[in-house]
């Protein structure tokens, strides 16, 4: 007799839950594949992801995948400040990872955060989710500035404790809409800078 796969019913949909999504993305691993013998470029990302996963697990985070260069990991909704304060931290753990120093490397993150409701489930032996915030915290990734965390609109009402400061953006594709969105501040980020960025107010 044979057995068929339970395929879920289209009428039916996956229960959805909010979830806070967070993307981690190297900055200029292009220049460093250019850069670096293979070996060693292999050996620095496989270090760099590594410590990545381990660090947003130890924030509570669930790990969906990485391509590369970049991490998506996710958590409950309730559990944003976690994530605001991991992607900040992440940036510091990348500044320190012993086997760049050794290659006379210095590290930068562009980091995205964005809530909202997904569908998650296991896909291909792993976790996946599905939903505009997935996509959303892909573009906040990617408008980053090298060191920088930026955040969605609604974010910052999940994560009273954070400190947000508003940045403007355009052209994000997809969410053409959005003019102003958030970059989290902390003394992780203005340590880094000691200003603030033009076109970007405090509150």
């Amino acid at each position: 007799m044979n057995e068929r796969l339970p395929f879920p019913d289209p009428l039916l949909p996956p229960e959805q839950h909010g979830a806070c999504l967070l993307v981690a993305d190297l900055v200029g691993s292009t220049r460093l594949a250019r850069l670096l013998p293979l070996h060693q470029y292999v050996a620095l990302m496989t270090e760099l992801i590594q410590l990545l996963i381990l660090h947003f697990e130890a924030h509570g985070a669930q790990i969906l995948q990485h391509q590369g260069d970049a991490v998506v990991c996710m958590w409950p909704l309730e559990s944003t400040g976690r994530a605001v304060t991991a992607g900040l931290e992440s940036h510091t753990r990348a500044e320190h990872l012993n086997l760049a120093a050794l290659l006379g490397q210095r590290l930068e993150l562009r980091v995205g955060l964005a809530v909202g409701d997904v569908i998650s489930g296991p896909v291909g032996g792993t976790i996946s989710a599905y939903g505009l915030p997935v996509n959303l915290a892909r573009r906040m990734c990617s408008a980053a500035l090298p060191g920088e965390t930026l955040a969605c609109p609604n974010l910052p009402r999940y994560a009273p404790a954070a400190r947000f400061g508003e940045r403007e953006v355009s052209s994000l594709a997809g969410f053409e809409e959005l003019g102003l969105v958030y970059r989290v501040l902390g003394p992780t980020v203005q340590s880094r800078t000691g200003t603030l960025l033009p076109g970007m107010k405090t509150g």
